[in-house]
């Protein structure tokens, strides 16, 4: 699964696309938490920008909590009872039918009372289940772990490598974007037209917004490579040898044992070759491996 997107700033607002937005829960009207990190001098990106529906005071107390039902009326209503009997809020929410069998899988981000009340629920529900209490009857079984959001948001520089600058206020989301400019403004400066990397936690329900470096040059090169073990690596080691750092690597198949799609998007900053001669000498360098590989695609970003 895809998890990111490359787009581009439009005065200080940044759009996310509708299949970001809709995994994660962003959506127009409602209010979205952030905070910018500085990354280190090292590496292409600058600065980015976590964002989440939740403010960072209750990070510790969110929690992850799925629910397997039976597929019959009533049962997403009785689980929900259940947790409003405990006072346990929920948040962001999914359900599905399971596949290939009678089962309603329903994934939660719930705001708990306190950590680690998990536990408690826990036990409750087994107390109920095992006394055959009519008010669980339709709960086949629940998982609880921590969120852990909060870890993704320390900015210590000894262990994450990019430091923490501020924490912004809410902002409401127009037309589903995020207006950059309206917290960060004083310190990032002007963001017109400028490329950035969206990459969501759909287990978070968050996402971030990534600026790159003033001599980043971010290239997308798309290659149809042979559906086989080793084909990647003989792509990225061509790659590698003209000291081009790799952002993203996304892989698909397309004849199954055959032939599949490589998408990379690279920083060809601090290689010695430019753009228009890494155009010319890929096709020749990829068309002396072991197999058929084929140029698609080769687009600069930035």
């Amino acid at each position: 699964m895809k998890i990111w997107e490359f787009a581009k700033v439009n005065g200080s607002s940044i759009k996310v696309d509708n299949w970001i937005s809709d995994t994660i829960g962003i959506v127009d009207g409602g209010c979205m938490y952030s905070t910018l990190f500085k990354h280190p001098a090292a590496g292409p990106k600058d600065y980015e920008i976590m964002l989440s529906m939740f403010p960072q005071e209750n990070y510790r107390t969110l929690t992850h909590i799925t629910m397997y039902l039976d597929d019959v009326p009533g049962s997403s209503a009785q689980a929900a009872d259940f947790l409003a009997k405990k006072e346990i809020n929920i948040l962001n929410s999914g359900s599905l039918n399971g596949i290939s069998d009678t089962v309603i899988v329903w994934k939660l981000m719930a705001d708990m009372n306190f950590a680690g009340e998990g536990e408690i629920l826990l036990e409750s529900f087994k107390s109920l289940k095992a006394a055959s209490d009519p008010s669980v009857s339709k709960i086949k079984r629940i998982e609880i772990k921590p969120a852990e959001i909060g870890r993704l948001f320390k900015g210590k520089v000894e262990e994450t490598g990019k430091e923490e600058i501020r924490r912004g206020y809410p902002i409401t989301i127009r037309n589903g974007c995020f207006d950059i400019g309206e917290v960060y403004g004083d310190i990032l400066g002007d963001l017109d037209g400028k490329n950035v990397l969206i990459t969501m936690d759909a287990d978070s329900w968050i996402c971030s917004i990534t600026l790159f470096k003033e001599d980043t040059k971010l290239v997308k090169v798309a290659i149809e490579i042979p559906d086989c073990p080793g084909s990647i690596t003989q792509t990225l080691s061509v790659i590698a040898d003209w000291n081009v750092n790799l952002i993203s690597v996304f892989s698909k198949v397309k004849v199954c044992y055959e032939t599949m799609s490589l998408e990379l998007v690279m920083d060809i900053g601090k290689s010695t070759m430019t753009a228009s001669e890494i155009r010319d000498a890929l096709p020749k360098a990829i068309g002396s491996l072991n197999g058929i590989f084929t140029l698609k695609e080769f687009v600069e970003l930035i």
